[in-house]
């Protein structure tokens, strides 16, 4: 593998023999890579995690067995006596060793700048002796070009689309989505709001140690938890089943700055979403602006700036002593590509332990000062201080050096015991694991301790232990249990004990989590044991059969087992399933089915053709004179338009709003609607049928849904009908005529008559007023003057149920004039004796007092001027509405009543009868 061409060799010959697999993520480089690897006899592929290449591992062990793969990593080593295949990190690669095929993952991270000069030292060197693929993004593909001409570029496609989300609160993402934060804060409080609202969630962090974050990621992969919250630590190594990639920040610290993450970045943790041939989505939360639609073009079509420089630096290193070590590392590269890494952990550790004086001593030899910096890159696990970690580095090197030649026993015993512990919270947890993490780099170090076999088998088992509490108290803090378990046995179709009870609550293993109403699911809300979504994944495995068999029941349901209540609900089993809304016209309202997702489409097909069923059957049994009306096809003309107002009204149409085309009606046209049931009073056209109570709620109903708003009513807000048996009641200006009108009442007066009613009163008046003494005739009516008037009776009054002035002003209304005239004495007499017995037998109020002893009123049908007045009165509210739409009204001057000259006693006739019949009497006495 160390066949390396000098970074300063030209022309095509740099590069021959590489092959360049390029692209964006997700296809399937990696995996060409380890089959590519088996098909030689000797391979290497050199990874950018130790993660990653674990995972590597295990599946080429999988493939060929354990003896003949091995694991080289900084912390871990597993090698088998003749292994043919290696799985390293980049920076573990064995450089001595020769391989037919050598491959080096995620190859644009050359241009990190903590890394990067080791990718790029790989990209010069590391070669195979048959085949040698550098794999990563296709931003490398001018920097590969130009470094090495003879390489050979292939570009793979994405294996599955990846498209822009928008933005999405937390706890409205969908499930399996991985959600992005960049500080460690903000990861746990996501992962907290996740656990409250929906159950619980994986966390990853670059931090925890390889075993943590697996076991972690293995809850996110088992279907533990539908939702992973993670640094950039996803963003590569980890191949997850994503569907959704949520961006909670977009801001990171790099080392030296806060900064933006640049759109290759982005894409490179978007990307995560979607593997294989399934397609994946990518967003923000409510916390992060929305992606400006140029990002989201290049995040979808993987467009991204080329890399431009990359981190190199010196490979040829002299160890002849500090200065010329430090020189060796400044050295500059010659290729306009190529930048000079930067002060990074492991320079950084030199810098600072080559000030130590005792180590300055020490580091005078070659393989002194090659030891030093060695151990400078100790990774800076515990990330204290640069001061501390080098006070570490220079602490093991005085150890090395000293005359023992190891680091003592006792001493590294101490340190590892110190990591030895698994009580504490996630920080103490987390700080022990770097503790102890850095003392199993050192351990594999075979040349720094005695019996290092030994303390590669503590540490690891420590580092174990401690990443197994860790994995606990994550899932302990950001997991529930109950909901862990509810979901994974979900996921595997096992039997879910859940019930419902005849109240409608629901039980999930015991547990309280619902109430089925109607076919209306509703979770209980202060449930914390089960959490809401995981409750409602099961209680949705009852709910889906319950709700169909609910569905059958109500379509096979008798007409009378469903109601239609009057605020226009639909009731059926006691639960209210629909209600009706404003449709097309009054007669034909629509209906809202109460259900919810549970409810699968063909259930609920079913329920909407029976609850069609019933509100037609409802419609045709209490309007079925209105509905056959409104349907006729045998109407034409004038009665046609009448039909038509009436049906638009709901069966009841003023006659003086239809006068002109009421006259206007033949004998057949009116015979066509009577036909219909249509009656054709005095003061209304209606039909008798529709003022019955059941028909009357549901015409009150129908107006209330369809022009209800047009007065400030709905359905619920809609005043009750009259009560039965009122044949008036007062007529309060706070209801509108229409709605009046609608429950089967005329506005006259003070009082809202019933229509029927007000007709019967019309013609028990009409008999009276047409009555006429003749000899030998019928006898006159009660009330009856024979002279076309007639008087407030008891039976007249009944009608109406009032009295008084209240009955005084229906006749007002109805277009009477009221006229006294005084009685003689013997008139007086007579009216008393005829009034007492009917004022005996009457269960009404008392009628109409008289104005005085020797007087009596007289009602008559008004005068033409009269009928005027009193159809104004009647009209008040259509003018009113005339004038609020702006339109002018005719005013007329008032008409002054005449003026009627007083009639002295003495001049009266009355007075001069008196004195004829003084005179005769007279006359009589002096005869006799």
């Amino acid at each position: 593998m160390s066949r390396s061409l000098s970074t300063h060799s030209t022309g095509s010959q740099r590069g021959r023999g590489v092959t360049a697999v390029l692209g964006p993520t997700n296809t399937g480089k990696t995996h060409l890579a380890i089959e590519r690897m088996l098909a030689h006899d000797v391979g290497i592929i050199g990874l950018p995690l130790r993660l990653l290449a674990r995972e590597v591992y295990d599946k080429v062990v999988a493939r060929v067995g354990p003896t003949q793969v091995a694991l080289i990593t900084g912390e871990e080593k597993i090698k088998p006596p003749r292994p043919r295949f290696y799985v390293c990190t980049v920076e573990a690669m064995p450089l001595d060793l020769e391989a037919d095929f050598v491959a080096i993952d995620e190859i644009q991270l050359a241009a990190d700048g903590e890394r990067g000069h080791v990718f790029t030292d790989r990209l010069f060197h590391a070669r195979g002796l048959s085949e040698t693929l550098l794999l990563g993004a296709a931003t490398m593909r001018d920097a590969i070009r130009e470094l090495l001409p003879g390489a050979n570029l292939v570009s793979r496609p994405r294996l599955s689309s990846l498209a822009y989300a928008g933005d999405k609160k937390i706890t409205r993402l969908p499930r399996r989505s991985a959600i992005v934060a960049f500080s460690l804060n903000d990861v746990y409080a996501i992962a907290e709001l996740v656990r409250r609202q929906r159950g619980g969630a994986a966390v990853v962090l670059g931090a925890l140690s390889p075993r943590t974050r697996n076991a972690q990621v293995a809850l996110y992969q088992n279907g533990d938890v539908d939702f992973l919250v993670a640094t950039d630590a996803i963003g590569m190594g980890l191949n997850l089943d994503l569907d959704h990639v949520a961006f909670a920040g977009i801001r990171k610290f790099d080392g030296q700055n806060h900064r933006n993450l640049t759109a290759a970045e982005l894409g490179q943790i978007a990307g995560r979403a979607g593997r294989h041939m399934n397609d994946g989505t990518f967003g923000v939360t409510g916390q992060v602006a929305p992606f400006e639609s140029d990002l989201v073009d290049r995040l979808e079509n993987h467009s991204f700036d080329p890399v431009g420089m990359l981190q190199w630096r010196n490979r040829k290193l002299d160890f002849s002593s500090l200065d010329r070590l430090k020189d060796s590392l400044r050295e500059t590269p010659d290729h306009p590509r190529l930048s000079r890494s930067r002060m990074v952990d492991d320079v950084i550790a030199l810098e600072n332990v080559s000030r130590d004086a005792d180590v300055g001593k020490m580091a005078i030899a070659p393989a002194a000062v090659a030891l030093l910096w060695e151990m400078c890159q100790i990774p800076d696990y515990r990330k204290i201080s640069a001061a501390s970690h080098a006070e570490l580095v220079a602490t093991l090197y005085r150890f090395v050096m000293s005359d023992q030649g190891r680091i003592p026993a006792d001493w590294f015993a101490n340190q590892v015991a110190q990591a030895d512990r698994t009580h504490g919270d996630l920080d103490t947890l987390s700080n022990r694991l770097a503790q102890i993490r850095t003392w199993t780099f050192v351990s594999h170090r075979l040349q720094w301790l005695d019996d290092p076999e030994h303390w590669q088998e503590r540490t690891r088992a420590i580092e174990d232990t401690l990443s197994d509490a860790l994995h606990e108290r994550l899932t302990q803090r950001f997991v529930d249990r109950r909901t862990s378990v509810l979901m994974r046995r979900l996921r595997d179709k096992e039997e879910i004990v859940a019930e419902i009870g005849a109240d409608g609550h629901i039980l999930v293993e015991n547990h309280y989590v619902g109430r089925l109403d109607g076919f209306r699911f509703t979770p209980d809300a202060s449930s914390d044991g089960i959490h809401g979504k995981a409750a409602r994944h099961a209680a949705a495995k009852v709910l889906v059969g319950e709700l169909a068999s609910r569905a059958a029941a109500l379509a096979a349901a008798p007409d009378e087992a469903i109601t239609i209540k009057p605020n226009g609900r639909i009731v059926w089993a006691g639960s209210e399933v629909a209600c009706l809304e404003r449709g097309e016209t009054a007669l034909k309202p629509r209906f809202s089915l109460y259900a919810d997702e549970h409810l699968v489409a063909s259930d609920r097909e079913l329920v909407t053709q029976r609850l069609d069923a019933k509100l037609a059957s409802e419609l045709c049994a209490k309007l079925a004179p209105l509905i056959a009306l409104s349907e006729a096809s045998d109407l034409s003309g004038l009665a046609r338009g009448l039909a038509f107002r009436l049906s638009e009204n709901l069966g009841v149409l003023r006659r003086d709003t239809a006068s002109e085309e009421i006259k206007a009606l033949d004998q057949s046209a009116r015979g066509q609607l009577r036909k219909y049931g249509v009656r054709f009073g005095a003061f209304n056209v209606y039909i008798p049928t529709l003022l019955k109570p059941a028909a009357a709620d549901l015409l009150l109903l129908l107006w209330a849904l369809h022009s209800g708003r047009d007065h400030g009513f709905d359905a619920d807000t809609a005043p009750p009908r009259p009560q039965q048996g009122l044949t008036s009641v007062p007529a309060g200006k706070e209801l509108p005529e229409a709605y009046w009108r609608i429950t089967g009442f005329h506005v006259a007066g003070t009082r809202a008559v019933r229509i029927d009613m007000l007709e019967r009163l019309s013609d028990l008046i009409r008999a009276r007023v047409a009555w006429r003494k003749v000899e030998g005739g019928e006898e006159a009516p009660s009330g009856a003057t024979g002279d076309g008037g007639f008087r407030v009776v008891p039976e007249l009054m009944s009608m109406v149920g009032c009295s008084g002035e209240e009955f005084d002003s229906i006749l007002k209304a109805l277009g009477f004039r009221r006229e006294r005239r005084k009685l003689t004495p013997e008139q007086s007499a007579a009216e008393t004796a005829a009034a007492a017995p009917e004022s005996a037998t009457t269960e009404v109020g008392e009628a109409t007092p008289p104005a005085t002893e020797e007087s009596e009123e007289i009602w008559r049908p008004g005068k033409r001027k009269d009928a005027r007045h009193a159809k104004r009165a009647n009209d008040q509210p259509r003018r009113e509405h005339r004038a609020q739409n702006g339109k002018r009204e005719r005013h007329r001057p008032q008409v002054q009543p005449k003026r009627e000259r007083p009639v002295s006693a003495e001049h009266s006739p009355f007075a001069a009868l008196k004195e004829l019949r003084q005179t005769l009497v007279a006359r009589r006495q002096e005869r006799s």
